[in-house]
Parts: C-alpha cells; sequence; structure tokens
C-alpha cells in the first residue's frame, strides 16, 4: 500500500513530457505523437533563434523528433525532457552551421559570373574540368541552372523551386533528367 502511495506521488510530480517520454520507450507512437504537439513550437522557436531561417528551423525541429524517436531508450529519466530535446535539437543546429560553413551557398547569379574553371573548382572536379564543361553544355539552360544551383550552390530542391518559380515536382523531375544526361555523356 506505501509502495502505491509513493508511485502515485511520484507519477503527479511528473511533466506531461517526461510521462510521454516514458510511454515513448515503450513504443507508444501515440506519445510521439502528443510530445510533438505539445513541444514542437518550442523546439522550432529555439532551432530558429540559432539559425535565423525558418525552412532550416523546420527541417532541424523535424530532425529533432526523428532522433528523439530512435534515441528515447538513452533518454534518462531525471525529469527534464525539454532539457534533452532542446540538446538534440541544439546539435542538429549546430551541426547544420558547420555544414552551411563548409558549403556557403551561392546565388545563380553568382555561379553566372564565374567562368567555367571556377564553376568546375568548386564542383571539385579539377582533373576532369574539360569533360565536365563539355557535359555541362549537353544540357539545356534550365537543366545547366537547377544542377548548378543544387550541386555547386548547395541550394535545396524547395528553395531552387521558389527561385525559379516551378513547382517543385518540376525542379525534382528536371534535376534527375539532367542527372542522367550527364552520366550518359560522362560514361561514353
Amino acid at each position: 500500500m506505501r509502495q502505491a502511495a509513493k508511485k502515485s506521488r511520484y507519477e503527479r510530480g511528473r511533466s506531461e513530457e517526461d510521462r510521454l517520454l516514458l510511454l515513448m520507450k515503450a513504443g507508444d507512437q501515440e506519445a510521439f505523437r502528443s510530445l510533438y504537439e505539445l513541444t514542437a513550437k518550442s523546439i522550432y522557436s529555439y532551432a530558429l533563434s540559432i539559425l535565423k531561417h525558418p525552412q532550416d528551423a523546420e527541417e532541424v525541429m523535424q530532425d529533432t523528433y526523428l532522433s528523439a524517436w530512435n534515441q528515447v531508450g538513452q533518454y534518462k529519466d531525471e525529469g527534464k525532457p525539454m532539457a534533452w530535446l532542446l540538446t538534440i535539437a541544439r546539435n542538429l543546429c549546430y551541426m547544420r552551421l558547420r555544414r552551411q560553413k563548409d558549403h556557403p551557398q551561392v546565388s545563380y547569379e553568382e555561379l553566372e559570373e564565374e567562368t567555367p574553371g571556377e564553376l568546375c573548382a568548386r564542383i571539385e572536379m579539377a582533373p576532369e574540368k574539360q569533360v565536365l564543361l563539355e557535359a555541362l553544355s549537353e544540357l539545356s539552360e534550365e537543366e545547366r541552372k537547377i544542377v548548378l544551383l543544387h550541386d555547386a550552390g548547395q541550394m535545396k530542391h524547395r528553395e531552387i523551386a521558389d527561385y525559379m518559380n516551378y513547382p517543385l515536382s518540376t525542379v525534382l523531375s528536371k534535376y534527375h533528367r539532367a542527372m542522367k544526361k550527364l552520366q550518359k555523356v560522362l560514361t561514353v
């Protein structure tokens, strides 16, 4: 009887987030959904405060919950579930910032101003520069633009679609078609 009383006081002292994480450990997907609904705005706001870009913050927020689901077994029941989620989000934000620092995004206008040699250096295919230039010349202007924005400019397909005023599906199909053309030209 005493244990039951202690347990209920212990359970009452838990936050809702903590309770949901414990249910997630048991594989409860509904608890995962509830945790997301309860904490998503906070995680998004935190990521946005670090990244300063709404799309990046949205992606980090989603990655945070995927990581939380995959790592829920490592969660230590210390009554600080938001701190745990925010630590995951912070780490993902800093990883993204490091990646962006290593691969700065470049606008299409900047890419157009570069010489073909500079473009090849950006894509890091130094020995095959001439072959790459010839292969790129086989693409239509739209295809070349999409490939360069994605591969050399490090833009996401969604960003390219917004920039070019195309549906995302159009950008994806043109990109894949262009990559097949390049593969065909480069393997001949």
